[in-house]
Order: C-alpha cells, then sequence, then structure tokens
C-alpha cells in the first residue's frame, strides 16, 4: 500500500519527499486553509490547479491532488483533468457531492444522482492524454444514502473508467473493512484524525487490500500547532524561540546549492559583456559594458 502524506505547499511537499515517502498528496482542505477559508468548496479550478503545480514543480515524486467536484459538468470535468494533467500533477480525484462541496468529515453533504457521477467519471478517464494520469472516484455518498450505495457508485466508477475508488468516511472498522472486500478493486483510504473514519494501524488497512492511503491533514495540523506553540512562547518571552537548522542549511533543502553550481557555471551577476558593432576592416570584439 502506497502512503501519500498530505501537504498544502512546497514547503509541506519537500518535507515528505525528503522523508523518503514515495508519493504526496495536495490536500483541498489545506489549499483552502493556506488562502483563508474554510473547506467549503470555495476555491475555484485555477486556484487549485495553481497550488497543485507549485507543489508538483518542487518533488521528483508523484503527486496526487483534490480535484473537488470537477469544478462543474462534464466538459468542466474535461478541462479539470487537462489543467492537472499539463502541471505534471500525477493524478486526481473527483467526488459526487453537489457544489458548492464541504470537507467529506462534515454534517450537510449533498450528493449528485448515481448517472451525473458516473458520466463525470467517464468523462475525467476519456480527458486524460496518456493513461499513465490516474483518476481516482471518491463518493460521500456513505453519510448521505448509506454504505450500500456508496460501494455501488465505488464500483460503477472503476467500471466507468476510473483507476481507483474513493468511498469517504466510513463509520467503523467493519466498514472500512467491507470497502476493498465488496468494491473489489483498487481502493483508497483518507485517513483524518477526529474524522468520521476510526484510525488505526496503517498495516492493518494493507492488509485489507487497500491500495493508496491519504492524510491529507498531516503537515496542516503539524504547522497549526508548532505555529501556535512558537508564537505562545514569543508572546511570553519577548524572545525568538531558538532553530534548529541555521539559514543557509534551510535553504539547503530547498534546491541551494543546485542554483549555486549553476550561478558559478554561468559565472552569473558578474559585470555583462556588450558586444561592440562591426565596423569596416574591423574585426568583432566583446569589450565590458
Amino acid at each position: 500500500m502506497l502512503i501519500a502524506p498530505g501537504a498544502y505547499d512546497a514547503i509541506g511537499a519537500r518535507l515528505i519527499e525528503q522523508a523518503g515517502f514515495a508519493a504526496a498528496y495536495m490536500t483541498g482542505a489545506g489549499t483552502s486553509a493556506a488562502r483563508g477559508f474554510p473547506d467549503f468548496g470555495l476555491l475555484t479550478l485555477s486556484e487549485m490547479v495553481e497550488n497543485a503545480a507549485v507543489m508538483a514543480r518542487a518533488i521528483a515524486i508523484p503527486l496526487i491532488a483534490d480535484a473537488d467536484t470537477g469544478y462543474g459538468n462534464e466538459l468542466n470535468v474535461t478541462r479539470t483533468v487537462r489543467e492537472y494533467e499539463s502541471r505534471g500533477v500525477a493524478g486526481i480525484h473527483i467526488e459526487d457531492q453537489v457544489a458548492p462541496k464541504r470537507c467529506g468529515h462534515l454534517d450537510g453533504k449533498e450528493v449528485v444522482s448515481r448517472e451525473a457521477f458516473v458520466s463525470l467519471v467517464r468523462a475525467a478517464a476519456q480527458a486524460r492524454r496518456t493513461a499513465d494520469f490516474v483518476i481516482i472516484a471518491r463518493t460521500d455518498a456513505r453519510a448521505v444514502l448509506g454504505l450500500d450505495e456508496a460501494i455501488w457508485r465505488a464500483k460503477a466508477a472503476l467500471a466507468a473508467g476510473a483507476d481507483m475508488a474513493f468511498v469517504e468516511a466510513a463509520q467503523t472498522l467493519e466498514e472500512v473493512a467491507a470497502v476493498p472486500a465488496r468494491v473489489q478493486g483498487p481502493c483508497l483510504l483518507n485517513v483524518v484524525p477526529g474524522g468520521r473514519t476510526p484510525i488505526f494501524d496503517l498495516h492493518e488497512a494493507e492488509a485489507m487490500g487497500y491500495k493508496l492511503a491519504i492524510l491529507p491533514g498531516l503537515m496542516l495540523k503539524a504547522a497549526i500547532e508548532a505555529g501556535d506553540r512558537a508564537l505562545a512562547e514569543l508572546k511570553a518571552t519577548h524572545s525568538a524561540p531558538p532553530v534548529s537548522a541555521g539559514v543557509a542549511q534551510t535553504f539547503r533543502r530547498f534546491g541551494a546549492d543546485e542554483w549555486d553550481a549553476l550561478r558559478q557555471r554561468f559565472n552569473a551577476g558578474a559585470p555583462a559583456l556588450a558586444i561592440a558593432p562591426a565596423t569596416p576592416g574591423s574585426s568583432d570584439a566583446a569589450r565590458p559594458a
């Protein structure tokens, strides 16, 4: 089972890669929070794709991204797939919530009809330029219509061309185990501490048959808690909290050595050379500007 910790920016994506994980996940909730909004479907396709592009170019490992509801009908979903794919993202998940959607672990969700969901998945699968781009079909029907309906939608989505099924917010360990057993195809598990789904050792999820586990809020929660501690310490002591790494060491984690090597190779920043115009009887020459 592949484990893809979640991040909301290039810093988190780099940390995930440097920690040795084989894939990273772009959280929609974290992307919304980083722009000052709750996860209520308030961001546009352009905002989500822009963030995914920044994260994807910052790492060499695959990035899986949240694509919410696909941002409209089959035409919009077609564009959504092509926009993410053209930015170097490895795969996306599209869900069956009524727009504007909300976090899958909140109350008050609504879902579209079976037919509408399957049609969106089919359009997404056919829109990709290469079969390497992964389409994950997410259904939020468990909370609205029950587990049986969610399983039906997951299986129908795989039949329509999705590569993986994502049944959101199973509510017991028995339900978690039932999803891959009943779907009988590649399944994703969403690990959200404090959410609807019980949290347990991911070795158990792998044994159940899950092929991918995402942890969307991992870096967001860590950043908020660390930030709260640092700010509380500063407020209480009026002293900057100590750091474990210097400025140069921090920048190295984001490619400083590579950019310094380029600087030296091209002597970047040195006085430019101006090319003297050729005149009759003289040779072309370069002189300092």
